[in-house]
């Protein structure tokens, strides 16, 4: 028996598959569309079918797998394998995606949310290595975290703790697609950044941007960086709010939690130092003077492979603890 897992990254439109070997090195990976219209039967059908066919090409048998790992969006009931909701995959109610995946693929499943998956992997295999505390938070559409809190993930009463990006970090501000107002979300995702940028120059303020509104009707973050870059003065004012409002966010957290290194992923992170070096700035100007804090702030590693990393990992995880049911 070759020990190999099994690691699985649920997206609303992409589902990402890999192979691992006992060192969690990659042995192969594929990605299927989620198809998410089609319901959870046909979903978890098209899954366990690639499963079995990466497995097949990759010269191994069921009976190698020791575990299989999945991460899925929206709130869950993680310790029954229950998808609650799924605001991606409106079909998926109450859906028993562990023990439907294990009567097809005869292996235990460990499931749990996408964020808290690849908040496991970079703290397994990526930049949290070597130590106990992270936070983990992803910048894209909206924002995700993850907290793993002296080596393990943190659930909370209910399994659904970590939706760092509901913090509020300002009260009555913005409101947030949740219902809540001021949360990190409505200031510092990818979405809100480009809507703040909008937002201002529909009121009239003046930025090279509003060519980019004009050509092609609306703007995203990637153009604000871009044209922060060119020194456009808006950009500045918008891309400064962003990292502001994350580095308030971190601050919290470190009082929270108190990690070692907190970490961002995600693709706004593309956007480079200029972004990490104005969350780092903001962080110290707002931080207490009662101690110097040892924080590391920094950009996770592993890319769009941290999903199905994490899985894996979190699989090998819980088996290495005797907790694979």
């Amino acid at each position: 028996m070759k020990e190999t897992y099994v690691g699985i990254d649920v997206g609303g439109t992409n589902i990402k598959i890999g192979l691992f070997d006992s060192k969690l090195k990659l042995i192969c990976k594929t990605s299927i569309t989620t198809d998410a219209d089609m319901g959870p039967d046909i979903v978890i059908n098209n899954m366990a079918r690639t499963v079995k066919q990466l497995i097949t090409e990759a010269g191994l048998s069921l009976q190698d797998v020791v575990a299989i790992g999945i991460g899925t969006p929206g709130p869950a009931k993680y310790s029954e394998g229950i998808i609650i909701r799924s605001t991606n995959m409106p079909k998926f109610k109450n859906v028993p995606i562990s023990r439907m995946l294990n009567e097809k693929l005869g292996a235990p499943v460990v499931f749990d949310n996408d964020a808290n998956v690849a908040c496991w992997g970079e703290y397994a295999v990526g930049a949290g290595q070597g130590v106990k505390d992270i936070v983990f938070f992803t910048l894209g559409t909206g924002i995700g975290g993850g907290i793993v809190s002296n080596g393990e993930l943190v659930h909370g009463c209910d399994e659904n703790a970590a939706e760092l990006g509901h913090t509020i970090i300002y009260p009555d501000g913005r409101k947030c697609n949740c219902g809540q107002k001021g949360c990190v979300e409505a200031y510092a995702s990818a979405d809100s950044t480009a809507r703040r940028a909008t937002e201002a120059l529909e009121a009239g303020a003046k930025s090279s941007l509003k060519k980019v509104l004009d050509e092609k009707g609306k703007i995203t973050s990637k153009d604000v960086y871009k044209h922060l870059a060119a020194g456009d003065k808006l950009a500045k004012e918008i891309t400064d709010g962003t990292a502001k409002a994350l580095a308030i966010t971190c601050i919290n957290m470190l009082h929270t939690t108190e990690p070692k290194r907190i970490v961002f992923a995600g693709g706004m992170i593309a956007a480079g130092d200029v972004l990490l070096n104005r969350i780092k700035d903001f962080f110290n100007e707002h931080i207490w003077t009662l101690k110097k804090e040892a924080v590391e702030i920094c950009f996770a590693t592993l890319g769009e492979d941290a999903g199905i990393i994490g899985a894996a990992a979190l699989a090998q995880h819980t088996k290495q603890q005797g907790k694979l049911k």
